[in-house]
């Protein structure tokens, strides 16, 4: 029996999970992602801690589980910027790809048409954690650091850096970042001089692809991880390549979504869409097919406040409590955007429609529908590009819940199926090594043996035409609060 690693590194978390060819999980650990806001709207983090935590987190996986994986992989949180010297060391604090210090270059390029320009390169919007601003950003108010820099790197790159001595950028994390002519999977010179940053273009490393060996476990990487020297090491992908491939994706019959703090809607195709109105295409890990991905930040994460603010024990509570009691015309209505919007950047979140009668199952159970709203506002505009798919595949935190899976399947009226395992970012990457590796002789023989579908869930036809009366009130209401949230003074702006 073969195993194979994957490591996750997220925005909140660094995971790493060791899985047999079955997809079996052998042992799981995780650190705490290390970010710090080191002023109003920054987000950085210490790149040699990033590595420590993710060297311990492998080397207690390795000694749980009592194995050695025949080949590794690494997947992790898309954008931001982490850059290396000559010698391979860190030259400031990565950057998160939360980071809003870039804000004002966006706002400059969509003003003076550069966005709209550059958009069939791209396939993608711009925002302000993407390194083509950072980069902008740091050669204004930062040149020296990167005139001491040598390689550009994502964050699964550099982790990857660390286990070989190799310096490699992987398409997929490349082609999310406004870097690439995506649908020509290449750098591109007047790209980048589109952005103000043609003369950095000699630090972006070499472009390869997720499911090539890009170099074997060092030494040293050995002595500080546990793994074995000489273990090949894949290049890995994107965060949002890892959770659809372990999704089952090999095509374009199948859509996923991801309900963590992002809501993103995933589907394949054959042609990048440059649709002004979808936020992003990239590269997909299978070579010929590109990601599609509409999402916002409008998902699970805002349950994490409500519990803790409304005194919420743990989810098995919020579960229950969502789960006591159906939709009503007249309950209240929840805007999700504690952490984000897709109604515009000044959007805030609110409950609407509170009465003194109301409970705490009232607002948990609108804060499970506000989410699932949200992501129905995404996927309205996915269909506008492709036909309504027979399933959609859900992971991230409201696919364990199995009251949310079925408002997910109510609100979107499509049945709703549940990949098995939670750690899908690290089953997917672990796929992408098996590949590489081959230990599996292509892509489908390699997801079919290490993905399966754990549940599923059909819409229920009386609680779908609830939804259908109260999803048009959520729309409206976003209407009603453009003119205020545009007008609020007190609205950061960041």
């Amino acid at each position: 029996m073969s195993f194979l690693l994957g490591i996750d590194n997220g925005g909140t978390a660094t995971k790493a999970a060791l899985f047999d060819a079955a997809g079996r999980v052998q042992a799981v650990a995780s650190r705490a992602a290390d970010l710090h806001e080191t002023r109003p709207g920054w987000a950085e983090r210490d790149m040699e801690t990033l590595w420590r935590s993710t060297a311990a987190a492998v080397r207690e996986v390795l000694e749980a589980a009592g194995r050695q994986p025949e080949a590794v992989a690494c997947t992790g949180h898309g954008n931001g910027l982490y850059l290396i010297d000559g010698e391979g060391r860190p030259v400031r604090p990565a950057i998160g790809s939360g980071d809003t210090r870039a804000h004002g270059y966006i706002e400059a390029w969509r003003r003076d048409g550069t966005a709209e320009r550059i958009r069939s390169l791209t396939t993608q919007s711009l925002w302000p954690g993407q390194p083509n601003a950072l980069l902008r950003w740091l050669a204004d108010h930062e040149r020296q650091a990167l005139e001491r820099t040598r390689w550009v790197l994502m964050a699964k790159d550099y982790i990857r850096f660390r286990l070989t001595g190799e310096v490699w950028a992987e398409r997929t994390d490349f082609s999310g970042a406004s870097l690439v002519n995506v649908p020509a999977g290449r750098y591109d010179t007047a790209l980048l001089a589109a952005f103000g940053i043609e003369a950095w273009q000699d630090r972006l490393p070499p472009l390869r692809g997720s499911l090539e060996v890009l170099g074997h476990v060092t030494q040293e990487a050995a002595a500080e991880t546990g793994i074995r020297a000489g273990t090949p090491v894949a290049g890995g992908m994107f965060d949002i390549d890892a959770c659809a491939l372990a999704s089952g994706m090999l095509d374009d019959s199948v859509v996923a979504m991801v309900a963590g703090t992002w809501g993103n809607t995933l589907f394949l195709d054959r042609t990048p869409a440059a649709d002004p109105e979808l936020f992003m295409s990239s590269c997909y890990a299978l070579p010929g097919w590109f990601l599609m991905l509409e999402g916002s930040p409008t998902s699970a994460a805002n349950l994490d406040w409500v519990m803790r603010e409304f005194g919420v024990a743990d989810y098995g509570e919020a579960n229950r409590l969502a789960a006591s009691r159906d939709a009503a015309a007249d309950d209240p209505l929840f805007l999700p955007f504690l952490h984000g919007s897709h109604a515009g950047p000044h959007a805030r979140a609110a409950f609407l429609d509170l009465r003194a009668r109301h409970t705490r199952a009232h607002l948990v159970r609108a804060v499970f529908e506000g989410v699932a709203f949200a992501q129905r506002w995404h996927y309205e505009r996915v269909l506008r590009l492709r036909p309504r798919p027979a399933r959609i595949r859900l992971s991230g935190g409201a696919a364990r819940s199995a009251p949310w899976v079925q408002m997910f399947a109510d609100v979107l009226d499509t049945p709703v199926e549940i990949p098995a395992g939670e750690e899908l970012g690290a089953l997917g990457a672990a796929i992408g090594a098996g590949i590489a590796a081959g230990v599996f002789a292509d892509a489908p023989r390699a997801v079919a043996a290490m993905t399966r579908v754990a549940a599923r869930r059909d819409p229920d036809a009386r609680r779908a035409a609830v939804y259908e009366e109260r999803y048009p009130r959520y729309r409206r209401a976003l209407a009603a609060l453009q003119p205020y949230w545009n007008w609020n003074p007190h609205v950061s702006r960041s």
